[in-house]
């Protein structure tokens, strides 16, 4: 039997969709052309956020229940109309990465796999000086949307008395990016210190409601104001992305207006073309809206050097010599696990082992973490005893479930 296929004309350019009729989101009822029809219907909205910048491509080829795969590399047989660049990593690496500037090349991305748009913050044209700055808002367990939506108010406040602009989107899942546009003029080490130090201004005006600690285990019930996104080999999901959900949920960009009043579910790949119809791209004026740096570096200058969390290794006060950071909470690590039902089902055993320890836990004091592999996430769960009294706190047992991410991998010499 022939592989079923379909061929769409989109703007002079013949792409074609492989097996058109698959379910991407079942609870949904969207089939993988579904998913092509909506990234069509908000193209312009999509390409203002995606367009023109080298992007990840973050590949769901067994669909949404199953984790996906991260290719940097653009496929070498892709159309002539999907552009590349090439990215030189911190770490020695390279990769020549996709950059798609037209609906076609939306369509060209979804019939790889992708459902989220991952690209960087800098233009094709210039890859070393980023022209956006995000704010990822990222609310620890036990966070009401409510505290989010204060934490993005004051991120706003500190935008506008630093000469900034910003624009709320949802992030698609939990939370909600503010993103700013940039005047190329700075560096990634420059623009990363200006996002640390609007998160630390934040967490300094609005105590206890947002934090700027990097180690989660130290946040507490509250926002993260997560400036780490702003890192060279960082990317998030841009503006119009439907996330892996299964409502199909879609980073949608709001006006401040909407912003107290509207919440993440409501906006799907169902109901985003018909908002998009009604109401245009709510950022369609964020590239006429540039700024500079400037405020946010010479705030730094005035906050002094942020504290550096402790490491570990010779000399150091809260090492243990093995060069690692040492927490300064009761930390205990659960499990490793390929996928998230993994870790969610070891956590699951653990619970069944301390039932009272369990019940003296708070939203924030479990830790599921997806940690980055060498293209695909993995998975560690802790637990945060600080909730727990110290003469019933358990001791490290050995891990529930041990996956080796590495397992197989050579490294060159």
């Amino acid at each position: 039997m022939a592989t079923e296929e379909e061929f769409l004309d989109i703007g002079g350019h013949e792409v074609r969709i492989s097996s058109p009729s698959k379910p991407v989101f079942p609870e949904a009822g969207l089939t993988k052309l579904d998913v092509v029809r909506y990234y069509l219907s908000v193209a312009d909205g999509a390409l203002r956020g995606a367009g023109g910048r080298p992007m990840v491509l973050k590949r769901f080829p067994k669909g949404i229940d199953h984790e996906p795969f991260f290719q940097k590399r653009v496929p070498a047989n892709h159309p002539d109309f999907i552009q590349t660049a090439t990215l030189h990593y911190a770490r020695g690496t390279s990769a020549e990465e996709a950059v798609i500037r037209d609906a076609a090349g939306l369509a060209w991305v979804v019939n790889l796999g992708c459902l989220d748009l991952n690209p960087h913050p800098v233009r094709a044209e210039d890859l070393d000086h980023p022209d956006e700055l995000r704010i990822d808002l990222d609310p620890m367990p036990g966070v009401e949307w409510s505290q989010i939506v204060d934490t993005a108010f004051v991120a706003r406040e500190v935008l506008d008395d630093t000469g900034l602009v910003g624009w709320p989107k949802t992030s698609g899942s939990r939370g909600l990016h503010i993103l700013s546009r940039i005047a190329p003029s700075w560096d990634y080490r420059a623009v990363r210190l200006a996002a640390e130090t609007l998160a630390r201004e934040v967490e300094r005006r609005a105590p206890g409601l947002a934090t700027a600690r990097w180690w989660k285990e130290e946040r507490g019930e509250s926002v993260f104001v997560d400036f780490n996104q702003n890192a060279k080999d960082r990317t998030v999901a841009s503006a119009y992305s439907i996330r892996p959900l299964p409502d199909a949920r879609v980073s949608t960009p709001m006006s401040w207006d909407e912003v107290r009043d509207r919440r993440p579910e409501e906006f799907t790949a169902l109901t985003v073309p018909e908002r998009f119809a009604a109401l245009g791209d709510p950022h369609a004026g964020i590239d006429d809206a540039v700024g500079s740096l400037a405020g946010l570096l010479a705030l730094a200058d005035e906050l002094g050097p942020a504290e550096k969390p402790p490491r570990g290794g010779a000399g150091g006060d809260s090492g243990d010599g093995s060069g690692r950071r040492r927490s300064t909470m009761p930390l205990i690590e659960v499990a490793r696990t390929k996928t998230k039902p993994e870790a969610e089902d070891a956590l699951a055993v653990w619970r069944g082992r301390h039932p009272a320890v369990a019940g003296m836990l708070h939203p924030a004091d479990v830790l599921v973490d997806g940690m980055r592999g060498s293209s695909s996430l993995w998975y560690r769960v802790r637990i945060n005893l600080q909730h727990v009294p110290e003469d019933r706190r358990p001791a490290q047992e050995a891990l529930v479930a041990d996956y080796d991410p590495w397992a197989g991998r050579t490294w060159p010499a």
